[in-house]
């Protein structure tokens, strides 16, 4: 039997669970499927979109930006939008990479998260 191997879901950490929620359920226009002072899941088409508050577990943390959720949207003048209304900081202005559109914006948690468009 061969190894098959899903990706299916992904968790970032977050210093305010409460805060965090109310960013992502503002950016994602949803709210989150389970609310926990821990973990919370946010489910979007199938994927897991989690929130995980390492300090309630005393889970020590290295903060970075070397592996970056990357959101797709329909329509990048939209996003750009609710970022100014979000107060999220555009970390890397919005370029065209190949067939992409791309921007980064720090959420209320210090996470960096890559946003693109399709053509």
């Amino acid at each position: 039997m061969d190894l098959k191997i899903t990706v299916n879901s992904l968790y970032i950490c977050v210093k305010n669970m409460d805060r965090a929620i109310s960013f992502y359920e503002q950016l994602f226009e949803r709210t989150v499927d389970k609310k926990d002072d821990i973990f919370s899941i946010f489910i979007i088409r199938g994927f897991r979109f989690c929130l995980f508050n390492n300090s309630k577990v005393n889970e020590a943390v290295i903060w970075g930006d070397n592996c970056l959720p990357s959101l797709e949207v329909n329509d990048m003048n939209k996003l750009v939008e609710k970022l100014k209304i979000l107060k999220a900081e555009i970390i890397f202005p919005l370029r065209k990479i190949n067939e992409n559109w791309v921007l980064e914006f720090t959420d209320s948690e210090g996470n960096d998260i890559e946003v693109y468009c399709k053509e």
